[in-house]
């Protein structure tokens, strides 16, 4: 066990910091997870350059740890011009290459390629890649799950999410990865019930059937 946390049995999927804070129990293993959870996971994201790296980092985590992906997350903002659509549009062959000899991030072939095509897809959206995705964020739930076991993978709003994706081009982003990317971005809250990060109650997008 860490020392900024220690393991409290009888609050179940939650882990009581050094610092008297509550916390679910997944992100107390390491410190850039107690940052993460602390600071960014259910936190609403708006914008779409900031909605693109999250899908895209989602699906680069696919087959690996989430801490992977957080340790070089840094790495990948600088190897994907910030996350920003409209560069990583404009990505060639070449820039793939570099991308494949770039230690900072995860180096696979198809996931690179998916990041170049995502960032072509999203620039074509006519009203941005925010109302595309928001679109599909279901309504609140009216109070937090009481256990990790009782949080989903997938749900109805999230395969509908990835189905549409798909359709628009975009890929690795299927209804696991969608349903990760809600959770990352505020679209759902699934904190545990008792865990200090306050709900922000983010108001739902219009459902699609």
């Amino acid at each position: 066990m860490s020392d900024w946390a220690v393991s409290v049995g009888a609050m179940g999927d939650l882990v009581i910091g050094v610092d008297g804070k509550a916390r679910c129990s997944w992100a107390t293993s390491a410190p850039e997870y107690v940052s993460y959870h602390d600071e960014e996971w259910g936190q609403p994201v708006r914008d779409d350059d900031g909605l693109y790296e999250r899908v895209m980092l989602e699906a680069f985590q696919s087959g690996l740890s989430w801490i992977t992906i957080l340790r070089k997350r840094e790495g990948f903002r600088a190897a994907f011009a910030g996350f920003s659509i409209e560069a990583v549009a404009r990505f060639g062959e070449q820039d793939i290459n570099r991308l494949l000899a770039d230690e900072r991030i995860v180096r696979n072939r198809a996931k690179i390629e998916a990041a170049v095509a995502n960032a072509r897809a999203a620039a074509e959206l006519p009203d941005g890649l925010a109302a595309l995705l928001w679109s599909f964020a279901p309504q609140p739930r009216p109070r937090r799950l009481p256990a990790m076991a009782e949080v989903p993978s997938v749900t109805p709003e999230s395969t509908a999410m990835a189905k549409e994706l798909k359709r628009r081009g975009f890929r690795f982003v299927g209804p696991t990865t969608a349903y990760a990317t809600m959770q990352a971005v505020g679209m759902v809250d699934d904190h545990v019930d008792g865990c200090h990060v306050p709900s922000v109650g983010a108001t739902a997008g219009r459902r699609r059937s």
